[in-house]
């Protein structure tokens, strides 16, 4: 399959995905879309909780779906997020922690890919989000 088809199931399993979050009270509903080395496709959506710190982004909702289920390679990641009930009208670009999550799984060639419709979305690499990331080779 070409790059541009997988971007672009990838870029609706995302836009699909905004409909699993739970978000009671932002009502700012986000979906992910992981796709693994092996070309399967995981999704997640953001969860909210009464204490906010407790929260869990729909792309590491993503993350440890897939790493539970022993996954441990992947190529990219489509995010987007809007008011829920409505399309997105802004890219949603993961938060600090996303990006850290990221950094300890994505290899040089990762693609983050933020989306506000099937034919509108931009694609970046994690050094672009994440310049001088801190990763396993930090402590080794």
């Amino acid at each position: 399959m070409r790059e541009d088809q997988v971007y672009a199931e990838l870029v609706k399993a995302a836009l699909d995905a905004r409909k699993t979050a739970y978000v009671p009270y932002s009502h700012f509903s986000v979906g992910a879309a992981l796709l693994t080395g092996e070309g399967e496709i995981c999704t997640g959506g953001n969860i909210e909780n009464a204490s906010y710190g407790a929260t869990n982004c729909a792309e590491r909702t993503a993350i440890f779906k897939a790493v539970s289920q022993g996954k441990r390679a992947f190529r990219a990641i489509a995010i987007a997020g809007g008011m829920e009930g409505l399309e997105p009208v802004e890219y949603a670009y993961p938060c600090g922690i996303c990006r850290q999550v990221m950094q300890e799984f994505a290899g040089e060639d990762f693609r983050v890919l933020v989306v506000k419709s099937p034919s509108d979305y931009r694609v970046h690499t994690l050094e672009e989000l994440l310049p001088y990331g801190f990763g396993g080779e930090s402590i080794r």
